[in-house]
């Protein structure tokens, strides 16, 4: 038996799931799906010679979040490479940094998607 579908009115949400009478979360809108994944990376800032090392706290195919001793200011643009395939691209921190018992939160996003740099699969999104 096939059942109606009903769009959610007065929401503006663009995408409903089945069953969802709510507008979407923040978390239900982004753009790409984060992974818990700690994977060591090296940072290396626009202009500097010097390497960070640093892990990341989530991923996706578009950035991480970075775990930092000392936060990076919104708008630094920087290269990531990853320390278990080394590979790199260029991104750039997105927001201010979070703080937390682990260090600074570093939001950074890559310049362009790369859903392989991580070496995991992302599944497509819901959409």
């Amino acid at each position: 038996m096939k059942h109606p579908t009903h769009p959610v009115r007065g929401t503006g949400a663009t995408s409903v799931k089945p069953g969802l009478t709510r507008p979407l979360t923040s978390g239900e809108r982004r753009r790409a799906q984060r992974v818990l994944l700690r994977v060591p990376v090296r940072l290396t800032v626009a202009g500097q010679e010097q390497r960070v090392e640093a892990e990341t706290h989530t991923v996706s195919a578009t950035g991480a979040l970075v775990i930092l001793a000392e936060p990076l200011q919104q708008g630094t643009e920087l290269t990531i490479e990853n320390a278990f395939n080394e590979k790199k691209i260029e991104a750039h921190v997105v927001r201010p940094p979070q703080f937390s018992s682990e260090g600074s939160l570093v939001p950074i996003e890559f310049s362009v998607p790369a859903p392989n740099f991580w070496n995991i699969f992302f599944p497509p999104g819901a959409n």
